[in-house]
C-alpha cells in the first residue's frame, strides 16, 4: 500500500503489518531484512516508512495508572489523546507534549518530543522512567537510567532504529483544572521577541507564532504565549469550577479533499499573517483557555494537512545555541522574508539544558519550526538554510526532516558514532531501518 506520513512526503510502497504480541512482533522482525515501527504517522518526514512496517497502533493498552503518585504504564501503540481522557480527570496532565496529542507513546519516546516547556521541565526522557525493547535478535531489553542506559538513550530520540518499543512507564505531572492561565505578548519584531523569552523563563510553558514573511522593522514580529495550569481559584467561569477536569465538547472541523496546491502561497499567508498579527492587541493580556486550545490548537481541523495540496509540506525544524540563536535567527527570517518562502505555520521555542540521547533533537538555546509547501524551488532553498544552522552550531529535527543531506547530519549531531555503536550491539544485521536512516547513511 502507498504510504506518507503527515506532511505527506516522501509516499512509498510499503507492506503494512500490525502485531498484538511480542512474539509476533519478533515474527516480522525476522521476516523481513529491513523494517521500522510506526505509530500515529505525524513524523511528517520519512522516518518511519519503508519498505516493511510494523504498526503499533494494535498494541494499546493501559497497563498501569498509580493514581496516588502519577505514575502510567501503557503499551507503546497507546496515543497521548488516549492517556489524556484517562489521566486528566484524575488530576493528572502530561509531562511533556508536542503540538498534537495524536502521538503514540512509542513515538514519543522515539522522537524524544518536546514541548512548550523544555526550558523548565525538558524532553519527554526527563520524565521516563523506563521501557521494554524488543530487539531484533529477539532479545528484551528493560531499559532505563540505571538498567541498559546506553539503549536507553540511544533509544530515546532514536527514530526507531534501535528495536521495538513495547511499553514504557513515565511520570505525570499534577493538575487542579484543564485549563490554562495564558498571558499573550505582542513583540514588534524579533529583538525586542528575544528580550521577552528571557524575561519569561520563569513560565512552565512559552512558545511563540511569529511572521516569517515580515521585513524591515517588523522582522520576526509575533505574539509570545506563556502559560501555567491554571489552579481552580484562576477559573472564570461557573461551568469551569462546577467540572474543573473536564473540558466541555466541542465539534471539529475538517478539510475534506486535498486542496490545490497555490493555496499556500506568499500573498494568502502575508494577508493571514497580517490579519492575525493586527487582531492582537497590545500589551499583556491574561485569558483561562482550556489545554486543547493552548497546546493543541491544530488538531481541532481534522486532516489540516490537506491545506497544503497533494505535493505536500516540508516542516524545517531547527535549534541554534545561545551564543549564536540571535543572529542565525535574524540571518534566517531575513532570506526567507527576502525570497517570499511562505509558512504557514511557524513557531519558536527555547530549549533548556538537559541529558539527551546521542542523536536526540534537543539542544540548549531556540528553535524554529516552519511548514513549507512543496515546490521545486523549495529543497535549494532549504540546502541554503542547513549552512546557516551548520555555521552557527545548530541542528535539524529528524522527526520532521524529509531531505537533509548526510553531511549536514553529521555536522549537526557530533554524537552520532555513540548511537550508531548501540545499535550494533541491539542491531547487528541492521534490520531496523527507514527511508531516511538509508538517506542518511545510518
Amino acid at each position: 500500500m502507498k504510504v506518507s506520513n503527515w506532511g505527506m512526503y516522501p509516499s512509498t510502497e510499503a507492506d503494512v503489518r500490525s502485531f498484538a504480541t511480542p512474539d509476533e512482533a519478533l515474527h516480522r522482525m525476522q521476516d523481513v531484512q529491513e523494517l521500522i515501527p510506526r505509530g500515529l504517522g505525524r513524523c511528517y518526514g520519512d522516518s518511519s516508512l519503508s519498505a516493511n512496517i510494523l504498526s503499533t497502533l494494535k498494541y494499546n493498552r493501559f497497563l498501569e495508572f498509580d493514581r496516588e503518585r502519577g505514575v502510567l504504564r501503557c503499551q507503546s501503540g497507546v496515543s497521548l489523546r488516549e492517556i489524556l481522557d484517562v489521566v486528566v480527570p484524575a488530576g493528572w496532565f502530561l509531562p511533556v507534549t508536542p503540538g498534537t496529542k495524536f502521538v503514540t507513546l512509542g513515538g514519543a519516546i522515539a522522537a524524544d518530543v518536546h514541548g512548550k516547556n523544555h526550558h523548565s521541565e525538558g524532553a519527554f526522557s526527563a520524565h521516563l522512567d523506563r521501557f521494554s525493547l524488543l530487539a531484533p535478535g529477539g532479545k528484551v531489553y528493560e531499559c532505563s537510567r540505571t538498567e541498559n542506559a546506553d539503549i536507553f538513550w540511544a533509544t530515546c530520540g532514536g527514530q526507531g532504529l534501535t528495536g521495538i518499543i513495547l511499553e514504557g512507564s513515565f511520570r505525570l505531572k499534577k493538575i487542579e483544572s484543564a485549563y490554562i492561565k495564558e498571558e499573550s505578548i505582542k513583540a514588534p519584531n524579533v529583538h525586542e521577541l528575544f528580550k521577552l523569552f528571557e524575561d519569561s523563563m520563569h513560565f512552565t510553558y512559552s512558545v511563540a507564532w511569529i511572521d516569517c514573511l515580515a521585513k524591515g522593522k517588523s522582522l520576526g514580529r509575533a505574539i509570545l504565549l506563556n502559560g501555567e495550569h491554571a489552579k481552580i481559584a484562576d477559573l472564570k467561569t461557573d461551568a469551569q469550577r462546577k467540572a474543573p477536569l473536564s473540558l466541555p465538547k466541542k465539534g471539529k472541523i475538517s478539510v475534506p479533499f486535498n486542496l490545490p496546491s497555490f493555496t499556500i502561497n506568499p500573498l494568502t499567508v502575508k494577508a493571514f499573517n497580517s490579519l492575525f498579527y493586527a487582531k492582537a492587541k497590545s500589551g499583556r493580556h491574561e485569558h483561562v483557555v482550556d489545554y486543547d486550545k493552548y497546546f493543541y490548537p491544530l488538531d481541532s481541523v481534522l486532516h489540516w494537512n490537506r491545506v497544503y495540496g497533494k505535493k505536500g509540506f516540508a516542516q524545517y525544524q531547527f535549534a541554534l545555541p545561545p551564543s549564536t540563536s540571535y543572529d542565525g535567527m535574524v540571518r534566517m527570517l531575513e532570506l526567507i522574508a527576502q525570497e517570499r518562502f511562505p509558512s504557514f505555520v511557524s513557531v519558536l521555542k527555547f530549549f533548556g539544558k538537559g541529558e539527551t540521547g546521542p542523536i536526540a533533537f534537543p539542544m540548549e538555546g531556540y528553535m524554529l519550526a516552519m511548514d513549507f509547501p512543496i515546490t521545486d524551488r523549495l529543497f535549494p532553498f532549504l540546502d541554503r538554510l542547513d549552512q546557516i544552522v551548520i555555521d552557527a552550531g545548530g541542528r535539524i529535527y529528524l522527526t520532521k526532516d524529509s531531505r537533509m543531506k548526510p553531511e549536514i547530519f553529521q555536522q549537526g549531531y557530533p554524537r552520532l558514532p555513540e548511537f550508531l555503536q548501540t545499535k550494533a550491539k541491539v542491531d547487528a544485521d541492521k534490520v531496523m531501518q527507514s527511508l531516511q536512516s538509508k538517506r542518511l547513511g545510518v
